[in-house]
C-alpha cells in the first residue's frame, strides 16, 4: 500500500529480458535501507525487490504488469518515480494507492498556469471498464506514474491535473511532454462503489 507521495527518482542502470519477464536494475539514495521481498512503487507499479548488489537493486515485472503499464518502454538511464510502502502509523499525505496500475494514458496537452502546470491525459474509453469504476471524477483522486493527484475537468476518456513546481521538479513529470505515455491507477474507492452498485441492482 502506498500514498502516492514520491520519495525520489531512481535511475535505471540495467534491463534484462527473460522469457516474458523484465528485470529492472535501479539505483537511488535508499538502496542500503532495502531488503529482499520489500515492495516499492515504480511509476506507480508495485514491484518486489529480488536482488541487492552494492548501490543497486533489482525488481521483476511480469507480462501482466508490462501489458498494463509503461515499464516495457523504459530504457537505461530513464528516471523512475519510486516510493516505499506506507508505514501504518504515519500520515496519509496523498491517497490510498495500491500500486496496481490499471492502464496507460497519453499526455495530450500541457499548459502553463503562472508557475504551476496543467497536464491533460487521454486513455481509451471502455464502457464496461467504466462501469467497474475505471473513471475519474472532478476533485477526485488519480495516480499518474505513482504521483497522487487531484482531478479537474474529467471527461469520459480524459482528465487534467495541476502540478505545483515542487512536484514537477522532484518527479519525472519534468520529463513528460505531449505524447508521453504514463501509468494511471484509478481511485480504489470508486471501484468498490461501482462493484457494490452492480451487485445490488
Amino acid at each position: 500500500m502506498f500514498s502516492g507521495i514520491i520519495e525520489e527518482m531512481a535511475t535505471i542502470v540495467a534491463i534484462k529480458h527473460e522469457k516474458e519477464n523484465i528485470h529492472l536494475t535501479l539505483t537511488c539514495s535508499f538502496v542500503n535501507e532495502l531488503g529482499i521481498d520489500q515492495s516499492i512503487s515504480h511509476n506507480g507499479v508495485c514491484l518486489t525487490v529480488v536482488c541487492i548488489e552494492g548501490e543497486c537493486y533489482t525488481v521483476t515485472a511480469m507480462r501482466e504488469t508490462i501489458e498494463r503499464s509503461n515499464l516495457g518502454l523504459l530504457k537505461v538511464g530513464d528516471s523512475v518515480n519510486v516510493e516505499r510502502s506506507m508505514i501504518m502509523n504515519g500520515r496519509l499525505d496523498g491517497h490510498i494507492v495500491q500500486g496496481h496500475v490499471d492502464e496507460t494514458a497519453t499526455c495530450v496537452e500541457i499548459k502553463d498556469a503562472n508557475g504551476s502546470t496543467y497536464y491533460t491525459f487521454e486513455y481509451p474509453f471502455n464502457k464496461a471498464m467504466a462501469a467497474r469504476g475505471y473513471f475519474t471524477v472532478d476533485k477526485g483522486s488519480v495516480t499518474v506514474n505513482g504521483v497522487s493527484l487531484t482531478v479537474c475537468q474529467p471527461t469520459d476518456n480524459t482528465f487534467t491535473v495541476a502540478i505545483i513546481p515542487y512536484t514537477k521538479e522532484n518527479t519525472n513529470f519534468k520529463y513528460i511532454s505531449v505524447g508521453t505515455i504514463v501509468n494511471i491507477e484509478f481511485d480504489i474507492l470508486g471501484k468498490y462503489i461501482a462493484r457494490l452498485q452492480s451487485i445490488i441492482k
